[in-house]
């Protein structure tokens, strides 16, 4: 079974527009241009066959669920659903985020480095938790609508908190985490369910917002630390489904074409530095996506490389599991488990990613753009680690070839130096290659 799960933002409100804080109030309703963004991911989604459409029933969500629903191939009747509310913040509602940083500045600074232990007070006096309480919304949310939609596509339109209270709770991430992901207006994340809440998902793509105009989100700070993280080009072992690992395959037609497609997508976005794994698919993935950034030398980092598969590389599945009996349904469940046979465990891929990440991260400057082109196994790891995740998670990020995915980092103190958690803004974009649904090889790695 998989159910696909679409999740949208809604449009750009007057709230937004005015910096305040909008919560449960429904004073709050999209802008002109908050409605025709919506009707921009309605004609974005216009080919995908949905089942059911839930919306918050708060007039700015509501109205960018009509509208989309309005653009879409075939007619549907917009569901609301409390649960899908956004998130409750009584003391703060309708005020500027100026004013709320003024008047409660510790409640403030727990919002942004610790949201699950700011406390709030309700109108009866009963004292919560707005963030714990969201996720469970979203859990409940998540258990009541999942059994009804066995293998459906359904289209879900609600609010920033929210929306990322039921990605997280879908992947394992915890209220403390509730700050490591964004959703942009009117952005556009697909997951997919294998079964029911608790059973794998994966995050097909995050926050995508090239449908509006905009092929990245837009960075939050001036002195915003950015990184792009892309996945090399589809080379022929990845179309016969053969695993790669660290032998040295050259990217074939496809993947030139899908270089050059990320070149092109990429190429009036601010690119300051690259780094490359050294092998042959990445590194002529990232030049030919420097074309377009002349300017921009291309360093190598051997810790970037592919994971070992050892024995595996240049087998196809078939034959994995002919002769290691098991232990590629063992790498599909439980990839933290697994030695690869004279090869690499996903332990030795998180550490190079770690000790890569770390150092890129030290060279960056703040208000600087950095291109980072490796591989999937490399890729899943840092996505794990950026967000939260251990390696148990490995499977939760999907990493077409020739995708993009965008990492911020918006806390830098004055001497340069990050001194907060990274934010996923969005991963695997693939709508260079052919609209919002990941539509490259599956591969093996």
């Amino acid at each position: 079974m998989t159910t696909r799960v679409i999740i949208v933002r809604h449009g750009e409100s007057t709230y937004n527009v005015e910096r305040r804080v909008q919560g449960h109030c429904d004073n709050s309703i999209l802008t002109e241009k908050g409605r025709s963004m919506a009707v921009q991911v309605g004609t974005a989604l216009r080919e995908i066959a949905f089942d059911a459409i839930y919306s918050s029933p708060l007039k700015r969500a509501n109205e960018t669920a009509n509208l989309i629903a309005a653009q879409l191939s075939q007619p549907l009747t917009v569901q609301t659903i409390d649960q899908i509310k956004e998130i409750n913040l009584p003391w703060w509602e309708e005020l500027l985020f100026t004013d709320v940083e003024h008047k409660y500045p510790d409640e403030y600074r727990l919002w942004r480095d610790a949201p699950h232990q700011l406390k709030m007070t309700l109108a009866d006096g009963q004292e919560f938790l707005p963030v714990p309480d969201l996720y469970d919304r979203a859990r409940q949310f998540w258990q009541t609508i999942l059994p009804q939609h066995p293998n459906q596509t359904l289209l879900i339109v609600a609010h920033s908190g929210i929306n990322r209270a039921l990605i997280n709770g879908a992947i394992g991430l915890t209220p403390a985490d509730y700050q490591r992901i964004d959703q942009s207006n009117c952005g556009i994340t697909v997951l997919n369910f294998s079964g029911g809440l608790g059973d794998p998902v994966q995050i097909e793509s995050l926050n995508l917002t090239a449908h509006l105009g905009t092929p990245l989100p837009k960075a939050k700070k001036q002195e915003t630390m950015r990184f792009l993280l892309v996945r090399h080009g589809e080379t022929q072992w990845n179309r016969e489904g053969r695993f790669q690992g660290q032998i040295d395959v050259p990217l074939n037609e496809n993947g030139k074409r899908q270089a050059d497609q990320a070149g092109e997508f990429l190429k009036d976005v601010q690119i300051d530095a690259a780094v490359s794994s050294p092998m042959a698919r990445p590194k002529e993935t990232a030049e030919r996506i420097l074309q377009h950034h002349p300017d921009v030398a291309l360093t190598t980092l051997v810790d970037l490389c592919e994971i070992s598969h050892g024995t595996w590389e240049g087998k196809l599945e078939a034959e994995i599991r002919s002769e290691y009996p098991g232990l590629l349904e063992q790498w599909q469940t439980q990839p933290e488990t697994v030695q690869m046979p004279e090869g690499e465990n996903l332990g030795d891929v998180w550490r190079r990613a770690e000790t890569a990440w770390a150092e890129i991260v030290a060279a960056a400057k703040p208000g600087t753009t950095t291109l980072v082109v490796a591989h999937d196994a490399i890729n899943k790891a840092l996505l794990c680690q950026i967000i939260g995740l251990g390696s148990a998670s490995f499977w939760n990020f999907k990493q077409g070839n020739g995708a993009v995915s965008v990492i911020d980092y918006n806390s830098i103190n004055a001497a340069g130096n990050v001194t907060g958690n990274p934010i996923l803004r969005a991963s695997n974009i693939t709508v260079h290659l052919g609209g919002v649904l990941d539509k490259t090889a599956a591969g093996a790695l």
